[in-house]
């Protein structure tokens, strides 16, 4: 767990796109917006969402970064907001909703 916090503090990415990531983060939901992004039946575990999410985010960053047309803006910003939420889910300062309650576990 902690190897992946580490690498997602190392992340640089521009101010705007993490303040706005940071916003989407408020409004993000787990089941919903996970499956969106990765596709698939189901949600993986924390750590394994955020280490697919931080490849998917990588290749969308080469795009920006080259100024590809294959660059989209909202993709990028939908796999951050994703980072930072799973990354809170991860560190147990998620949403409250996202997580198991203590008679689940």
């Amino acid at each position: 767990m902690q190897d992946v916090l580490s690498r997602l503090k190392a992340l640089h990415r521009p101010r705007l796109l993490i303040r706005t990531a940071r916003i989407g983060a408020a409004n993000y939901s787990r089941d919903r917006d996970l499956r969106r992004i990765l596709g698939g039946d189901r949600s993986p575990r924390p750590t394994a969402a955020i280490l697919r999410i931080m490849e998917l985010e990588q290749e969308m960053n080469q795009h920006r970064l080259r100024g590809e047309a294959a660059y989209a803006i909202t993709r990028h910003i939908d796999l951050l907001t994703a980072l930072i939420a799973e990354a809170a889910c991860l560190s147990g300062f998620g949403p409250t909703a996202n997580r198991p309650r203590a008679t689940d576990r």
